[in-house]
């Protein structure tokens, strides 16, 4: 048995560092790939499996936790290609969980930190997580100025020339927002238009992988002219930098960017029990696959932005907030025939 193939409840303290260093170098280069390069090489579901990894790993030897571990970075670094911005207020991640015991363990230590007890309201919002690139609009004197990528969370790549090609985002908002407003959201692309342009794309022998990596890649050329044909699209669902309160709660913000033009999900909701809560996330898992764009999963957030103040953050996520992931998707195909191919030495061998 590998040492990656140990139970972490095996490993000795030595075992433990090694599988972390390697945990650690593993991680950053998928994230390069990832994030940086637009070209990842493994699975959500084998890549979240070696977080997963580091995690139980930290938590049972929490004296190992390393400077470069991915438990303390968001992201990566953004790359060389275009400016640099350094974000106000943090992009920060979010922690996942991947079931329903997860989710009720998460609610339960809200709860814990706020010392609520049991039976008072405690109310969240939960909407699709969209697989798509996150980017911070901001806006002074009601016009878009720059638009940046979250990059390693605290510096991101100035992306303001190619957003503007994108039509759902505004230019100028009315009169009632603030004079200083950063609108954070997901820039991403519907699989119809990611079909159309693998098509084309595939004339010139190139390829995409996915509509992620599309809506990446598109939004990273360096000609905002190619990106105008790629047919990118946003949704808004945060915000960074405020020059005055957007409101109490995260989904009347949310509903207020609606109203300043940008387009928010309409399948957002708020929650009352961690019943609600799982039977929001089943009925969009089930129906996620006539879903127009790629989601991962439903982003869970605590809806009273002044709990959410006392709840605070973690290194590299809020306690207020976690992605519920989706597991990976199955699909069913019908056979309708095979070809058999018989061999020099009269092998035969099903097509």
């Amino acid at each position: 048995m590998s040492l990656a193939e140990k139970p972490v409840e095996t490993l000795t303290v030595e075992e433990a560092a090694q599988e972390l260093a390697r945990l650690a170098a593993e991680i950053a280069g998928h994230d390069k790939r990832y994030y940086a390069d637009d070209a990842p090489t493994v699975s959500d579901a084998e890549y979240d499996a070696l977080r997963i990894r580091n995690a139980e790993i930290e938590a049972r030897f929490p004296e190992l936790v390393r400077a470069d571990s991915p438990s303390q970075k968001v992201g990566t670094a953004p790359s060389g290609t275009f400016g640099k911005v350094v974000h106000a207020v943090p992009m920060l991640s979010l922690d996942n969980t991947f079931s329903d015991e997860d989710v009720t363990d998460f609610v339960a230590s809200v709860r814990r930190f706020l010392a609520l007890p049991p039976d008072s309201e405690l109310v969240f919002t939960a909407e699709p997580k969209i697989d798509g690139l996150s980017m911070s609009l901001r806006y002074e004197n009601r016009r878009l100025v720059t638009a940046a990528t979250r990059g390693d969370g605290a510096t991101g790549e100035n992306v303001t020339a190619n957003i503007r090609t994108i039509e759902e985002i505004p230019e100028t908002l009315p009169k009632d927002a603030p004079d200083v407003v950063e609108v954070r959201g997901e820039v991403y692309m519907r699989r119809d238009d990611f079909f159309a342009l693998q098509k084309r794309l595939a004339e010139t022998g190139q390829s995409i992988a996915n509509p992620r990596n599309g809506a990446a890649g598109s939004l990273r050329q360096k000609d905002p002219e190619v990106t105008r044909t790629r047919r990118l699209r946003f949704f808004a669902y945060a915000w960074g930098e405020v020059s005055e309160p957007l409101g109490t709660t995260q989904y009347d913000v949310v509903k207020r960017f609606g109203d300043w033009g940008f387009p928010i999900n309409d399948r957002m909701v708020r929650c009352r029990s961690v019943e609600e809560i799982l039977a929001h996330y089943h009925a969009i898992e089930a129906e996620r696959a006539e879903i127009p764009y790629d989601i991962d999963g439903v982003v869970y957030k605590v809806d009273r932005l002044d709990l959410q103040e006392r709840l605070g953050f973690r290194s590299r996520s809020p306690r207020w907030a976690t992605a519920h992931k989706f597991a990976a998707e199955k699909a069913m195909t019908v056979l309708n025939g095979i070809d058999i191919q018989v061999g020099r030495t009269g092998a035969m061998t099903p097509v």
